[in-house]
């Protein structure tokens, strides 16, 4: 990613300001950058988009505020939105230009700028933007090119380590009874599980993505994969029954179509994750091997119900971890445990869209789900203290 950034990048510098234009051309290109220069806003984007700059440097000061639409204009326009737009405005006129524009800038600087701390703020934006443009829109996780480098550095670097595929297993069938936005919250809901059980059991330098659909990774070091996979799988086969309706959930099973059309009892989504260890130098050229490697594994889990996980056979030492390895705590799980939105639905505390928007920041901020309801008014400390007492808990599921 550094790479991309070193590239050329093109820069569009927007002034009716004569002195300031030529000050930024003189300082951006003599550090490598390709300055375009416009002395007014253009009434379209269609100009901008023939240039395709990295990044567009505003003077606030020389536009008027009609001008200043295209700011939004280019964040509401699908070819355009992930473009930094970074304002240069006047301290006195700082608060009401902002109210004016707040909705189509990324960054500013009072004027006159700095140029050396404009260029470290258009480097900040632009590897923002990358990180996004790379990203999942769902989860905010890495995603395929991020995942690529990632694991590809992981390759070429002196040492060991574990890179774990998951897949949720009959995901598809839920997202066809359920509809996408509940299937969009048990992604959500597995991307904050990856993240909650990497941090607790896994290293600081440990890496999680988000592929796309109901696939995700992670890289962790060697001795640490099989708590990582098996603390995941608990806490996935613990939780994601609370997504279906109370029936489904008691029965174990939705009724759904499968490929061939035919009606069928689709068992709960459960979760198969194949590793694939990279032990000594030179065991893997590439990202492709050990991807084909991955998707080797989880076929042959696939075959499988419930929840597993295995490492290749020939990647482990001492036969420990050989074979796949499933949950073995089902019983406790379906029967005794509940979460704390499941408690407080059925105590009629809350209603559905309330827990949905609690959960929303829970799974996006991080923040233990406890809280969450205290600041949105919800509950009050004594309710939430009797029901996390019942439950036993800490609010964090």
């Amino acid at each position: 990613m550094e790479d991309k950034l070193r590239e050329i990048k093109k820069i569009l510098i927007i002034s009716s300001d004569a002195n300031l234009r030529e000050v930024l051309n003189f300082c951006f290109d003599g550090w490598g950058y390709e300055v375009f220069l416009e002395s007014t806003l253009s009434p379209t984007i269609n100009h901008i988009k023939k240039i395709s700059p990295d990044v567009i440097i505003i003077d606030v000061q020389s536009a008027r505020k009609s001008q200043l639409e295209i700011c939004r204009v280019l964040k509401d326009d699908f070819t355009t939105a992930l473009i930094p737009i970074i304002t240069i405005i006047n301290k006195r006129q700082l608060r009401q230009q902002l109210l004016n524009i707040r909705q189509g800038i990324d960054d500013y600087l009072i004027k006159p700028p700095d140029p050396l701390d404009l260029r470290i703020r258009i480097e900040m934006a632009m590897k923002r933007s990358l990180y996004s443009f790379r990203s999942s829109p769902l989860t905010g996780l890495p995603a395929g090119r991020l995942i690529e480098e990632t694991l590809d550095q992981r390759i070429k670097q002196v040492g060991s380590f574990s890179f774990g595929h998951l897949d949720i297993d009959n995901f598809k069938y839920f997202n066809d009874v359920y509809g996408y936005l509940k299937g969009d919250r048990v992604i959500k809901h597995t991307a904050y599980m990856l993240y909650t059980v990497i941090r607790k059991f896994g290293n600081e330098n440990d890496f999680i993505g988000h592929i796309g659909g109901d696939d995700f990774v992670f890289i962790t070091s060697i001795d640490k994969y099989q708590i990582v996979a098996s603390s995941f799988i608990q806490l996935f086969d613990r939780v994601i029954p609370f997504h279906y309706r109370p029936l489904d959930r008691k029965q174990g099973f939705i009724i759904a179509r499968d490929r061939a059309h035919k009606i069928k009892q689709i068992p709960l989504m459960s979760i198969s994750v194949a590793i694939v260890n990279k032990t000594k130098e030179g065991e893997f050229k590439n990202v492709i091997e050990i991807n084909e490697k991955a998707a080797e594994i989880k076929r042959y889990l696939k075959t499988m119900s419930g929840s597993k996980f295995m490492a290749d056979r020939r990647e482990v030492k001492s036969g420990k971890g050989f074979g796949p390895q499933f949950n073995k705590d089902k019983t406790r799980t379906k029967l005794e445990y509940k979460p704390l939105g499941q408690v407080l639905l059925e105590k009629n505390l809350i209603n559905p869209q309330q827990l949905d928007e609690a959960l929303k920041i829970h799974w996006e901020k991080g923040v233990v789900l406890g809280e969450i309801i205290k600041e949105l008014g919800l509950l009050k400390d004594k309710e939430l203290k009797e029901v996390l007492d019942l439950q036993g808990g800490t609010g964090r599921e």
